[in-house]
């Protein structure tokens, strides 16, 4: 697909990569070793094509651009087709970030799904989402409370993650202004602007289960090219 897109007449190459994000713990992991090729190979044949160009392959790769938008461009974005918009996210806003052990396959938790939900569960999950959105372009993030009800794949994917609701109730109950499940799980995130330690020991103390926690913010520069030159002697 990028020797087509590209128009460069293809070669054989290889790549090694070393990533440190968990794997089928929906944080976006397939996205980044893709684009982190894409970007490779661009980088090899003199950068035919410009960032915009590449996240679009990422994402037809990806059957979505709901990672490959984000992990494009940095910060907090909203990608509809090929089309996104993002916004800067404020280092003062801290992500709290309960990893389990467990294994959740995007493939199950897509099967899990019902093939219909109601409509006033369907207007009270885009309402949130116009909120959350709204919230993060204005930089208001108080706005984010409450806003992250979901109902349509949290109560249903809970069954593959029994934890996913005790572990909510008690970081938002340590403080936080919301917490919902990273892409189809396992892990499960917090937002908050305070206290992010005491959130993350009481999502620990609710898991019950064998994880670890990180305590991030977010990026605002997407994919960066980092060059390492050696010498073969």
């Amino acid at each position: 697909m990028f020797f087509k897109q590209a128009k460069q007449k293809r070669f054989q190459f290889s790549c090694v990569a070393k990533e440190k994000i968990p794997r089928s713990r929906g944080l976006g992991s397939s996205a980044t070793v893709r684009l982190g090729i894409l970007h490779g190979l661009n980088e090899l044949v003199g950068r035919p094509l410009n960032r915009l160009s590449i996240f679009r392959l990422g994402a037809e790769l990806e059957g979505h651009p709901d990672n490959a938008a984000p992990s494009s461009f940095g910060g907090f974005t909203v990608a509809r087709g090929e089309n996104v918009q993002r916004f800067d996210v404020s280092a003062r806003l801290k992500f709290v970030l309960l990893i389990p052990t467990l294994e959740i396959q995007t493939s199950a938790a897509r099967k899990i799904l019902p093939p219909k939900i109601s409509r006033t569960d369907a207007v009270e999950s885009a309402g949130n989402a116009c909120v959350i959105t709204a919230a993060f372009a204005s930089r208001d993030y108080e706005r984010l409370r409450g806003a992250f009800v979901d109902q349509l794949h949290q109560p249903f994917r809970a069954k593959l993650l029994p934890l996913l609701p005790r572990v909510i109730a008690a970081a938002e109950n340590a403080g936080a202004l919301g917490a919902f499940l990273s892409g189809s799980g396992s892990t499960i995130c917090a937002v908050t602007l305070r206290n992010p330690k005491e959130i993350a020991a009481a999502m620990t103390r609710a898991a019950t289960c064998q994880s670890q926690t990180f305590i991030t913010t977010a990026d605002n520069c997407g994919v960066s090219i980092n060059y390492q030159l050696s010498t073969i002697k």
